[in-house]
């Protein structure tokens, strides 16, 4: 009598006919996010789009095309944090689809997801994918931070900083830091795993940043994108404030919303929404704006950089996912 071995290919074959089916799915998850968000928000977009409508077409022109700009400098950034050249047009289309993953997930989480599959696909390996993620958000966070001090010491009286945070917020938040840093610490110092798993992530990262640093035109692409990453975004603000009218100067608007995206760098909400328009508005308040215009200010400027890309950012993710390339 012969016996048939069914129940040990079975599972096997499940996998296999699953696999054709997931794909399908991952590529239109990206559209299913956007409705979800987009109904959620539905009363920002429809104020925003009313504000855009009485705005200076030709400075609006002039920031949908800063924002363009911030996929090109988001592409050089990440060529130069790792060695192996990356496909140019495929990184630009991968930029694009980040910039719709992360106004979908907490923030910085669905970029970094994307990045660090496409870098992978590419064939850069994972420890080193990580390391090359780590390096540009390093190199992002200090460009970043080191405008905004520069420009705060070269314009001292652009922004009161006080508004920035509520009455008795900077002490709470102190706490709040050295909490968090003293558990890390502490966590690291009992779990030996995880502190090999650390050291050995961070002996790759400074090996990967030591490399990227003997070649110069890796140098230049990271530091340079790096800087005009905020500035094209910055600038973006700046032109739909004269767009609106703000009676606050360029250079202040740059300040602030430097100031304002640092101040919510850690606030995990997809893609900063809510907690980014907030901190905008009391930014170009401190920089002198009123309140009203401020106000219409931050909605244009949010639906030309979020909301307009977000569904073509959608379907560039699905496409990408549907042709393997992340």
């Amino acid at each position: 009598m012969t016996t048939v071995r069914l129940p040990r290919a079975l599972p096997r074959l499940r996998r296999l006919a699953l696999r054709p089916a997931v794909r399908p799915v991952l590529c239109l998850l990206p559209l299913a996010l956007v409705l979800v968000v987009a109904l959620r928000h539905r009363s920002v977009l429809i104020e925003g789009f009313g504000h855009l409508r009485s705005a200076e077409w030709p400075w609006l022109v002039a920031a949908a095309s800063a924002t363009c700009l911030t996929w090109v400098a988001a592409a050089v950034t990440r060529q130069g944090a790792v060695m192996e050249r990356l496909p140019a047009r495929r990184l630009l289309a991968t930029q694009f689809a980040a910039g719709a993953a992360n106004h979908l997930l907490p923030t910085g989480l669905g970029a970094g997801a994307v990045n660090l599959r496409f870098m992978t696909v590419c064939g850069v390996p994972l420890a080193r994918s990580s390391a090359a993620l780590a390096l540009y958000l390093l190199a992002e966070a200090i460009a970043r931070l080191g405008l905004l001090l520069g420009l705060l010491i070269a314009f001292p009286g652009a922004l009161r900083l006080g508004g920035l945070l509520p009455d008795g917020a900077v002490g709470p938040l102190l706490i709040g830091v050295g909490l968090a840093a003293g558990t890390a610490v502490a966590v690291l110092a009992l779990v030996r795993r995880l502190r090999a798993a650390v050291f050995s992530f961070l002996r790759t990262a400074f090996g990967e940043a030591r490399s990227v640093h003997t070649r110069p035109s890796r140098a230049l692409a990271l530091w340079g994108g790096s800087l005009a990453f905020p500035l094209l975004q910055a600038a973006g603000l700046a032109a739909v404030g004269r767009a609106l009218g703000l009676p606050v100067s360029p250079t202040h608007m740059v300040i602030a919303y430097l100031a304002a995206t640092v101040a919510v760098a850690m606030v995990p909400t997809p893609g900063g929404l809510g907690s980014v328009e907030a901190a905008l508005i009391v930014a170009l308040v401190a920089a002198g704006g009123p309140v009203a215009v401020a106000t219409a200010v931050v909605l244009a400027y949010r639906i030309i950089t979020v909301w307009l890309p977000l569904l073509p950012g959608a379907l560039t993710l699905g496409a990408l996912v549907r042709w393997k390339v992340i």
